[in-house]
């Protein structure tokens, strides 16, 4: 089962960046797919994550925003996978 993962960030935010770069070693770990979308190319993205980004999502859950919850992601993938 493939584990599908979304970052909602926007352009030059630095912390969106840092998230990003955060996710690989997980990636590389547990494979998981990750979509990369950018808040202000929608304004009901916007109104939802503009305040919060970035945000990391699995199946319509929260996992974490402005800075990656390292436990919390590690124990979702290992229950998931």
């Amino acid at each position: 089962m493939t584990v599908k993962l979304i970052l909602y960030g926007r352009q030059l935010c630095h912390l969106c960046y840092e998230m990003e770069r955060e996710l690989e070693p997980y990636r590389s770990r547990y494979g998981f797919e990750l979509a990369v979308i950018d808040i202000d190319s929608s304004a009901d993205l916007v109104g939802t994550y503009g305040q919060y980004v970035p945000v990391l999502m699995a199946d319509d859950r929260q996992l974490c925003h402005y800075r990656l919850d390292g436990e919390v992601l590690h124990a979702y993938l290992e229950k998931m996978l």
